[in-house]
């Protein structure tokens, strides 16, 4: 019995040693020590408490900037982004063409897929592209140079249903790819909308397709976000979204290709919700005391949760319910971030002791934002580790 205990005294000894010997740090490929992460705050506190010097994870971010291709705010968009705005028609939407009192030429149009509108006895009208107003003009002059009529007849053309549009997004996007934007969101009809004239613009907009694409990058630069058309290239300046001011908006059409710069850096002020931020992110969780056995018993279900665009890493570990408790035992924690840089692809792992952060004066250098599709482990304190050695040697019956 004395040798049993002397046994399990041992073993008890060799776990507590290596349960408080230090870990190593998680290798990065990343230069993320020094500040050369995808953020600056993905490095760890280099100096005591006492001599901590206050937002150098900003400066770090800033001094990577590229100048706005834009330039100065507001003076971004010029004649050319002026010459998208409006309504312009695509392939698929529904018109209501009306000249006056004439069923012949009169009815529902769709615009068809080489980009025309086709009224009987004329020749196809262009109206890819173009707006209303125009289409109006060119039915007018068809009818006087085919002698259908001697002056000019009453016209109406009007938008009765806008199409979904694809359009493909690139650049300092979170999912570059194709998307769909516009249209009738799912089944849902309103008949007394489909019986009026007139249609909604909003679903086409370039917000609506940036945001289709997972949202901006914190390295964007929105202040010339590039818009490919029929071989001519177009800049808009969208910074008036972060701004509190009318943004520059423009209705995209079908074969549109959009293509957001980046500015090679990090920047702070784009990590908060907008029209055209990642709508949310899904962030994977573990605060397990033990790895779990299957996923049934982990309740993996339930760890995956949906926070704001713009939280950070210490509001996240508060939201696993890795801090708190009972001081005594609960203190010490640690906790690792998994994130991976948008524009490289390149992984990177963050272990965080937690009391540093809550106790830090200069955590905001320490503490990084959270990018969709990062995930957070929680560590537990040194007393219920040693609480869990414990229960090891019983369950080993020494």
């Amino acid at each position: 019995m004395a040798d049993r205990i002397r046994y399990g005294s041992t073993i008890l000894a060799t776990l507590l040693v290596a349960n408080c010997a230090s870990f190593d740090t998680p290798d990065n490929l990343e230069p993320v020590e020094k500040g050369g992460g995808y953020q600056a705050q993905y490095r760890n506190p280099a100096v005591s408490r006492s001599k901590a010097d206050s937002l150098t994870s900003a400066v770090l971010n800033a001094q990577e900037c590229r100048e706005p291709r834009g330039g100065d705010a507001g003076k971004g968009s010029g004649l050319a982004a002026v010459s998208l705005r409006g309504e312009r028609l695509t392939r698929n939407d529904l018109v209501d063409v009306r000249v006056s009192d004439d069923d012949t030429f009169s009815g529902d149009f769709v615009v068809s897929r080489d980009g025309t509108i086709k009224l009987p006895f004329l020749d196809p009208i262009r109206a890819e592209g173009r707006s209303t107003d125009q289409i109006e003009d060119e039915i007018a002059s068809q009818l006087i140079a085919g002698d259908f009529y001697k002056s000019n007849p009453r016209i109406s053309v009007r938008v009765a249903d806008f199409a979904s549009v694809s359009v493909g997004v690139a650049g300092a996007v979170f999912e570059a790819r194709s998307v769909e934007i516009g249209g009738v969101e799912g089944d849902r009809v309103d008949d007394r909308r489909q019986g009026a004239l007139g249609a909604s613009t909003e679903g086409r907009n370039l917000s609506a397709a940036l945001r289709a694409a997972g949202g901006v990058r914190p390295d964007a630069d929105i202040s010339a976000v590039e818009v490919r058309r029929a071989g001519q290239f177009y800049t808009v300046d969208m910074r008036g979204v972060f701004e509190g001011v009318n943004a520059v908006d423009i209705m995209l059409l079908t074969g549109d290709e959009v293509t957001v710069p980046t500015r090679g850096c990090f920047q702070e002020d784009l990590m908060r919700p907008s029209p055209i931020s990642p709508p949310g992110i899904s962030l994977f969780l573990s605060n397990l005391t033990q790895p779990a056995s299957g996923n049934a018993v982990s309740a993996v279900g339930r760890d995956v949760r949906e926070i704001p665009y713009g939280t950070r890493y210490l509001q996240a570990v508060i939201n696993t319910n890795c801090v708190g408790g009972a001081r005594g035992t609960s203190a010490n924690r640690s906790s690792v971030l998994f994130s991976r840089n948008p524009a490289t692809g390149v992984s990177v792992v963050i272990e965080r002791s937690i009391e540093d952060l809550l106790r830090r004066a200069d955590r905001d250098d320490y503490d990084p934002y959270l990018l969709p599709g990062d995930s957070i482990a929680c560590y537990d304190s040194t007393v219920t580790n040693i609480g869990e050695v414990a229960g090891l040697l019983g369950v080993l019956g020494i």
